[in-house]
């Protein structure tokens, strides 16, 4: 199922998943600034994340890899997600783990596999 998603199809899934958790993604869209990250995710009662989402097999522009590392230069944090196992195990990690599992589950991925690093990237320098 998640190599037939497109970008916006795994996009539509985490802002939806967010929202469950009482917060927002705002879609960043930057006028003269190309390559900036997908959504700016914040939690209730925490800091924003910044997202780039990607398919499962999908790769990281030369223009979106400066962004992403000008703003971890900033001291922001930011995140790349790779498909929907990437969505379960952003979840998880950032402390949503019913949403992580849920997902997982659906995927067909152990949950083992959630706490493991891949599937999504943190860009903190």
């Amino acid at each position: 199922m998640e190599d037939r998603l497109k970008e916006s199809e795994v996009e539509k899934i985490f802002t939806h998943m967010v929202e469950g958790t009482g917060g927002r993604a705002y879609k960043w869209v930057s006028p003269g600034n190309a390559g900036v990250p997908d959504r700016v995710v914040i939690f209730p009662g925490r800091k924003p994340v910044f997202v780039e989402l990607k398919t499962g097999r999908g790769r990281l522009t030369k223009l979106q890899e400066t962004q992403l590392k000008r703003l971890a230069r900033l001291g922001q944090e930011v995140k790349v997600v790779y498909g929907l196992a990437g969505v379960a195990k952003f979840f998880f990690q950032a402390g949503y783990q019913e949403e992580g599992r849920k997902l997982a589950k659906r995927c067909g991925l152990a949950e083992s596999s959630l706490e493991e690093a891949g599937g999504t990237g943190n860009w903190n320098l």
